[in-house]
């Protein structure tokens, strides 16, 4: 991934954040045929062979991308968080052009695959447990008849993938002046979009605007930008 230094986040503490935060991910293989890509959420636990975390996650067996993995192919997990267009009409410096901030985290690593029917059992429960009981709803995985999960189990392969790489790429106007930053966070939050607001949260947090805004007397932060 592209990455220019002022963009660039390492942390590893950062990345594992958002990575569960944006766990709807896509998965990338290749092979003599082409690249292959499937949107898939992924599970994240600490460890690895080089500390950067296992990921984990299922696709069914006829998915065309099962067979690159079956062949051992390696593997990119690509995680997008917010993005949102800015334009030069945000900034008190207007002599630029039009970007774009947006987030994404790259991993890279060599699948294993999960084939045993008791394990991605266990997977799945483990997927349930994070994304679907926290709703509260009334509907219990472990009370779903056997004749049910069974042939469910088969259609499946659970995946785990121990990260050997990892890139994290944080484009949210790091490069531009303290008053330029306020006027885009403050345009994004007046956009309906909620991806825009999004951005404008992460860039509060991130550029630490809130502690910015409250150092500086209101009086000397330009209208336009007053949050």
């Amino acid at each position: 991934m592209y990455t220019p230094k002022a963009y660039v986040e390492n942390d590893l503490g950062v990345l594992h954040e958002h990575m569960r935060l944006w766990s709807f991910a896509t998965l990338v293989t290749s092979d003599a045929n082409g690249v292959q890509a499937t949107h898939l959420p992924f599970l994240l636990e600490e460890g690895g062979p080089e500390g950067l975390g296992i990921l984990t996650t299922h696709l069914a067996r006829a998915n065309p991308q099962s067979q690159d993995l079956l062949a051992g192919a390696p593997a990119l997990v690509i995680f997008q968080g917010p993005h949102a267009f800015v334009t030069p009409s945000w900034y008190v410096n207007q002599m630029t052009f039009p970007t774009w901030n947006y987030t994404a985290i790259h991993a890279r690593g060599q699948p294993e695959l999960i084939e045993d029917p008791e394990d991605i059992h266990e997977l799945l429960r483990e997927t349930v447990a994070i994304y679907d009981t926290p709703l509260g709803g009334n509907w219990r995985f472990d009370v779903m008849p056997a004749d049910m999960i069974v042939p469910r189990l088969r259609a499946i392969m659970g995946v785990r993938i121990p990260v050997t790489k990892l890139e994290g790429k944080f484009k949210i106007n790091q490069d531009k002046s303290r008053e330029d930053q306020l006027g885009v966070v403050a345009a994004l939050e007046a956009q309906p979009d909620s991806q825009a607001r999004d951005m404008a949260a992460l860039m509060r947090r991130c550029l630490g605007l809130d502690a910015a805004v409250a150092d500086k007397p209101q009086d000397a932060v330009p209208a336009k930008v007053r949050v």
